[in-house]
């Protein structure tokens, strides 16, 4: 097979209104994914819906919202879903593997390296990977846009040619489709502006936690890692096929140049920055001209609270953020540091803010 593709599909696809699993959506899914094999396309699946597979099994009617129930479902629903779709899968000739992953694996160069490992040897195997969060041991990530980031990082992790989001809506639109009835779709995007994140808005659906936000959020982190990505409708005919033989389905988004490492994915993307500091022009100039680190020197002021080697925004004069990075500093003592020259900070002081090597330029 000559081209690796991530398919990720979130539970608003693949469950009913009622919270439990569609089985004509999943029909579908499997039949979509058998012809896009039959076209010669390495697959990986990352696929949603422990929660709403595990929901019914234990009687729910209603996705509870606190951390700990919604682990316990996910580790009753895990299984169940998994063998539900080699049930599907398996004669169409796929044999499907279960692969659980943690943010943990992306930001630790061994475990990523393990996991590429094992997802390559699956497909050496004939097995299709199916990834999931490892939702039984996680926490603020069990809530973070419904796989979509980890779809996006799997992407990166496998060298994906193409990452095709699939949703319950046609594509990115204008406006809310639901909302506005001269709302259109966006057949393609070169680059994520600011007006195209407006378009975008944010909530998902109760059976899910994510949204068009987070889905490009997820292709945004793709066209950094050197992906095409695709946010496409579920329900539309051979929808995997079409996308990734390149044909008009969807909103397609044009892969960067350039390829960041993980690690610098994660930092840029994954993470929330826990406060900003603000550089003068000449600090920015070395940062994004010359590729160097921030010293104290170069650093103006600093906002919130934060400990060390936490990710920081970093803006210029004119308040716009430029960059995204982890202090070596606590933010009380990179105040107490802020505007000093290196040879004047106190003994056993780091003699960067931020290493170029935790440092990344946005656009």
């Amino acid at each position: 097979m000559a081209s690796i593709s991530v398919v990720k599909v979130g539970t608003s696809s693949i469950a009913k209104e009622s919270g439990e699993l569609d089985d004509a959506a999943l029909r579908k899914l499997a039949g979509d994914l058998a012809s896009a094999r039959r076209d010669g396309h390495d697959l990986v699946l990352v696929m949603s819906g422990a929660i709403a597979a595990g929901m019914p099994a234990l009687g729910l009617d209603r996705r509870p919202t606190d951390i700990g129930t919604l682990q316990a479902i996910a580790a009753v629903g895990q299984p169940l879903l998994l063998a539900r779709m080699n049930a599907l899968l398996g004669p169409l000739g796929i044999v499907a593997g279960q692969v659980l992953l943690t943010p943990y694996d992306f930001t630790h160069r061994s475990q990523y390296l393990h996991a590429r490992e094992t997802l390559q040897r699956l497909r050496e195997l004939g097995v299709m990977p199916v990834v999931n969060e490892n939702d039984t041991i996680a926490d603020d990530e069990i809530r973070y846009g419904d796989n979509d980031l980890l779809a996006a990082l799997v992407s990166h992790l496998v060298y994906a040619d193409t990452l095709l989001l699939l949703t319950d809506t046609g594509g990115l639109f204008t406006a809310d489709p639901r909302r506005d009835a001269g709302a259109s779709l966006i057949e393609e995007i070169v680059e994520v502006d600011d007006a195209v994140e407006q378009a975008a808005g944010g909530a998902g659906t109760e059976r899910g936690s994510g949204g068009m936000a987070s889905k490009l959020a997820a292709a945004k982190i793709a066209a950094w890692s050197g992906v095409r990505a695709v946010i496409a409708s579920a329900s539309a005919p051979d929808v995997i096929s079409n996308a990734l033989a390149g044909r008009a389905v969807g909103t397609s988004f044009a892969p960067r140049a350039t390829r960041l490492s993980a690690r610098k994915l994660w930092i840029a993307f994954a993470q929330g920055a826990t406060g900003r500091i603000t550089v003068d022009a000449g600090a920015r100039s070395a940062l994004v001209d010359g590729g160097k680190s921030l010293l104290a020197a170069g650093v103006r002021d600093v906002t919130g609270v934060f400990d060390t080697d936490a990710p920081i925004e970093i803006a210029g004069d004119d308040g716009r953020v430029f960059a995204k990075g982890l202090c070596r500093y606590g933010a009380s003592q990179l105040r107490a540091v802020a505007g000093k020259r290196s040879v004047d900070l106190p003994a056993g002081s780091p003699q960067e803010v931020v290493h170029r090597d935790d440092l990344v330029v946005l656009p």
